[in-house]
């Protein structure tokens, strides 16, 4: 049932990406020019890494493509965050040792396809998955269809609002039992319930070379409303190249016990546009 969900909400909208895709690639042939077909994007990447008295490996990586024209305002977005870090673990033997272990292992993938009405408003259809072995929720995704109206745009500016109803099936994070003073984890039912998606960015060019970015998501039903926040300032070093401090908020309003409803993340990253 997941694989198929998952599925569902990629398959509909890459789909459309390929027939547009395809569309540009034969424009484009036509021309006698190469432009990506209208498309633009940027990959980050990030990596940490500690030895001796303490060790520690943090990466995080994201690919983001967006296509704006006169008919079509796309989005897909691509992230990804792994670490480990030494704790002392008690093994079979009663001995405290040291290891590496992982604390952190996300992935999220999500896509959105907006055909313009106008120059300002457009409707849009937006699909996107979460995998998260450490958060709320082991896994969730949400298809949604809705109305998008760029509300101001210009050189320095630019400030955008979706709105519109989805559906969203998700499995809270696994629990942990004791069986005969053995803890097993045991894996929570899977829930559903439609959504109301809403979705704002903010574009600002502070100067030629740093811009700042902000983009809030809510989906929100009636057993659990996310949250998630990204603001970045980027700082160009070159003309592909750049440097982006970011900070991430996620937050599940329900939660198992034991779990916390917020969590945060802080990157610096270097970031190649193209």
């Amino acid at each position: 049932m997941k694989k198929r969900f998952i599925a569902g909400v990629l398959l509909a909208v890459l789909a459309s990406f390929a027939a547009q895709a395809q569309e540009a690639s034969s424009s484009s042939s036509r021309a006698g020019s190469s432009n990506y077909g209208g498309w633009s994007g940027s990959g980050e990447f990030g990596f940490a890494s500690s030895t001796g008295n303490s060790r520690s490996q943090n990466l995080n990586a994201k690919l983001g493509l967006k296509k704006e024209n006169d008919l079509w305002k796309n989005n897909f977005f691509l992230d990804a965050l792994r670490s480990k870090s030494q704790q002392s673990v008690v093994d079979a033997a009663g001995n405290t040792v040291e290891k590496l272990n992982t604390t952190a292992n996300r992935y999220s993938a999500g896509a959105s396809v907006g055909i313009k009405l106008d120059p300002r408003s457009y409707i849009v259809g937006a699909g996107r998955y979460d995998h998260d072995d450490f958060g709320a929720n082991l896994w969730q995704g949400t298809v949604s269809l809705g109305y998008g109206y760029i509300a101001l745009k210009d050189e320095r500016n630019e400030l955008s609002f979706e709105i519109g109803p989805g559906f969203k099936r998700y499995r809270p994070a696994d629990t942990t039992v004791l069986v005969n003073n053995v803890p097993v984890r045991r894996a929570q039912p899977i829930q559903s319930e439609p959504v109301a998606r809403g979705l704002v960015n903010y574009k600002f060019k502070i100067t030629d070379n740093t811009s700042f970015e902000n983009t809030l998501l809510m989906e929100a039903g009636s057993k659990n409303t996310y949250l998630q926040n990204d603001a970045g300032l980027s700082v160009s070093i070159t003309r592909k190249m750049a440097l982006k401090v970011a900070f991430q908020v996620r937050h599940n309003s329900t939660v198992r016990a034991g779990i916390k409803n917020t969590d945060t993340l802080t990157t610096t990253n270097l970031v190649y546009s193209f």
